[in-house]
């Protein structure tokens, strides 16, 4: 039997998270990473709604096990992990559209238990819609969003008390470098009592050949991807990027454990910023990295979770050895 749909009168309440830190502008990540030397671009640009809705098609992909392969991992573990933590708050860093939290919210309704689900993104509109429609498919479910950058310091969210399980899926860690990834992951910590728990999503090494075609699809949708960036600083700052004039480049760098994606200059040229009023110039073949997808161990995600202050529960393999869900336990737990 079909659940009732929400009323438009039971969009969830949003709650704007103050920042703690100081978030950085797009301005600001241009002069910092493109005007200097390696050049460098945040991932986080990638998401205006043409990157978005490409990479939806990207998941779709042969090539991008990624999400087949968490999304199956969770499937298989959600009931253990929700009969250990007995969460009365779920709250996911990065939650869009909250596809994955249904795994979780059906243990829950599987297991007779009821929680409050806390989803957290930059975008009120995407967290509304989506807590609307959870409303609906479960009528137990209280759903309380959180509107802020998760990079902006987590230490104004208020939560009410009760077990609490933190959730970043996605393998979204993978684009932190070392020292942020423990920055951002003590800074969950924070948010929760000693004995409380983290799922945390992340890929793991593997076949080089693998890693490299999932970056690059034979369709080309993670070039259109890549390059789409462009566009985004075209719009934001006024600058005269010609796409043709770069290519898309991803390759698995062993030695750092990561893919990297790269836009790659095909020719010498200089690209003006009218927002910023100064030109850069580019050499043929000089790249600007676009992003990083760190690759782990079961040691290298043991050792996170060791610094930022959680012990390891459980360590969740996908059968092809592709993906892992790790439970760390907030330290000092009796």
């Amino acid at each position: 039997m079909k659940k009732p749909a929400a009323a438009e009168s039971e969009r969830p309440p949003c709650i704007e998270v103050e920042p703690c830190l100081s978030v950085r502008t797009l301005e600001e990540d241009v002069i910092d990473g493109l005007f200097s030397k390696p050049r460098t671009l945040p991932p986080k640009y990638f998401y205006d709604p043409a990157g978005s809705h490409l990479f939806d098609q990207i998941c779709g992909t042969d090539e991008y096990y990624l999400t087949r392969a968490e999304s199956a991992l969770l499937r298989e573990c959600a009931d253990e992990v929700v009969r250990l933590v007995r969460p009365d708050h779920i709250i996911e860093f990065g939650s869009g559209v909250s596809r994955k939290s249904r795994f979780l919210l059906d243990a829950c309704e599987r297991l007779g238990l009821r929680c409050t689900y806390w989803p957290m993104d930059i975008c009120r509109e995407v967290v509304e819609d989506a807590g609307e429609r959870l409303m609906g498919e479960y009528p137990w479910l209280r759903v309380n969003g959180l509107i802020g950058d998760y990079n902006a310091g987590l230490g104004n969210i208020r939560l009410s008390a009760g077990r609490r399980l933190g959730v970043f899926m996605g393998s979204t860690i993978g684009n932190f470098h070392p020292a942020d990834a423990v920055r951002f992951l003590t800074d969950v910590r924070s948010l929760l009592a000693d004995g409380d728990r983290l799922l945390l999503g992340a890929d793991r090494v593997k076949e080089t050949s693998v890693l490299n075609a999932a970056y690059d699809d034979a369709a080309g949708l993670t070039a259109r991807f890549n390059l789409n960036l462009l566009n985004v600083l075209n719009e934001g700052l006024s600058a005269d990027f010609e796409p043709d004039n770069f290519e898309h480049h991803a390759f698995f760098n062993e030695w750092r454990k990561q893919v990297e994606m790269h836009l790659v200059s095909c020719a010498r040229q200089q690209v003006y910023f009218g927002g910023l009023d100064r030109s850069l110039e580019l050499d043929a073949g000089e790249s600007i990295c676009t992003e990083i997808s760190r690759k782990f161990t079961d040691d290298c995600l043991s050792s996170l979770l060791r610094e930022s202050g959680f012990a390891t529960d459980r360590h969740y393999v996908s059968g092809d050895g592709y993906f892992s869900l790790v439970l760390g336990r907030a330290a000092n737990a009796s």
